[in-house]
C-alpha cells in the first residue's frame, strides 16, 4: 500500500545519476512542477543536502550497474508513491581518447553505466508502467548519440546504442500507452568535461595529435563556457513530459540541430554518390 496517494502529484518521476549535474537539475524543475521525484544516486545523503526534504521526495541510493538496486529502488519508489509515470535515465559518463587510446577498462566500466545501466534500470521500471498502461521513459543521449567525433568515438559509440535501444522501445512500448523518447543535448554548461564525469585517456598517441588531441585542447577551454543553459535543459524535459504525443528524439541546443542539419546532409550526399554501387547488390529480377 503506498504511503502518498498519486492524486497528490502531477506525476511521479524516477530520475537517476541524480545528485548533481542535469540530474539535480532535471529532479528540482520536476519538484517544482508540482511532480513527485525518486531522486536516485550512488549517494542518496547528497541527494537530499542538494534538494532539501519534501513530502514530494523520496532519495535513493543506486549504483545502476547493480541490478538488483535498480529492482530495490523500484519498488521503494512504488511503495512510497504507487506508480512511476516518467523514467528519465539519465546516470553516464564520457571518455576522451582516440579509440585505440581507449583501454578496455574504461571501455568497459563506461558500457556497464551507460548502457547496461540504463538497461538495467528500465527492465526494473517498466513491470510498472506496463501494470498501468501509460508511462514515459526518457533517456539521456547526446549530440554524440547522432554523430560521431574525433575523440569521443567509444562515449559516442555507448550513445548510439542509447538510441537504438530508444526506437526499439518506441516500436514496443507504444501499444501499450507508453512513450519513449531518446534526448540529445549539444553542449551544456555542467561538470561533464570535470573529472567528476569525464575520464580521460592516460595513454596519448603522438599521431592521433590533429584530431583527438585537438579535442582534449578544445574541452579544456570549452569546459564551463558551453552555450546550453543546464536551467532551460531541465524546463524543456518538463514540457517533453506533458507533451500529448512526444517525439522518438528530442534535440536539445543550437548546436545540436546544427550537427544534425550537417550529418544528414552529409549521409544524403553521400549515399547518392555511391547509389549505383549500393543497388547493385540485390538478385537480378
Amino acid at each position: 500500500m503506498s504511503n502518498v496517494t498519486q492524486q497528490q502529484f502531477k506525476r511521479v518521476w524516477f530520475i537517476t545519476g541524480a545528485s548533481r549535474g542535469l540530474g539535480a537539475l532535471i529532479a528540482r524543475a520536476a519538484l517544482a512542477d508540482g511532480n513527485a521525484v525518486v531522486a536516485a544516486g550512488r549517494n542518496a545523503a547528497a541527494i537530499v543536502e542538494r534538494l532539501g526534504e519534501s513530502p514530494a521526495l523520496l532519495a535513493v541510493a543506486l549504483d545502476v550497474t547493480n541490478e538488483a538496486q535498480a529492482k530495490a529502488a523500484v519498488e521503494a519508489a512504488v511503495a512510497k508513491f504507487g506508480r512511476i509515470d516518467v523514467l528519465v535515465n539519465n546516470a553516464g559518463f564520457g571518455l576522451l581518447a582516440a579509440v585505440e587510446e581507449s583501454s578496455d577498462a574504461d571501455v568497459r566500466r563506461m558500457y556497464d553505466t551507460n548502457v547496461f545501466g540504463l538497461l538495467n534500470v528500465t527492465r526494473a521500471v517498466l513491470p510498472v508502467m506496463r501494470k498501468h498502461k501509460s508511462g514515459h521513459v526518457v533517456n539521456m543521449s547526446s549530440v554524440g548519440g547522432y554523430r560521431s567525433a574525433a575523440g569521443f568515438g567509444v562515449y559516442c559509440s555507448t550513445k548510439f546504442a542509447v538510441e537504438g535501444i530508444t526506437e526499439a522501445l518506441h516500436d514496443e512500448l507504444k501499444p501499450l500507452g507508453i512513450h519513449a523518447t531518446v534526448v540529445e543535448p549539444g553542449y551544456f554548461r555542467t561538470d561533464f568535461l570535470d573529472a567528476s564525469s569525464l575520464v580521460v585517456s592516460e595513454e596519448i598517441i603522438g599521431d592521433y595529435d590533429a584530431t583527438s588531441g585537438n579535442v582534449r585542447r578544445i574541452a579544456v577551454g570549452m569546459n564551463h563556457n558551453q552555450p546550453g543553459d543546464p536551467d532551460k535543459l531541465a524546463t524543456a524535459l518538463v514540457a517533453l513530459a506533458d507533451a500529448p504525443t512526444p517525439p522518438v528524439r528530442l534535440p536539445l541546443g543550437t548546436d545540436t540541430l546544427k550537427a544534425i542539419a550537417e550529418k544528414n546532409a552529409y549521409v544524403a550526399a553521400e549515399t547518392e554518390s555511391w547509389k549505383a554501387l549500393a543497388s547493385s547488390t540485390d538478385f537480378a529480377s
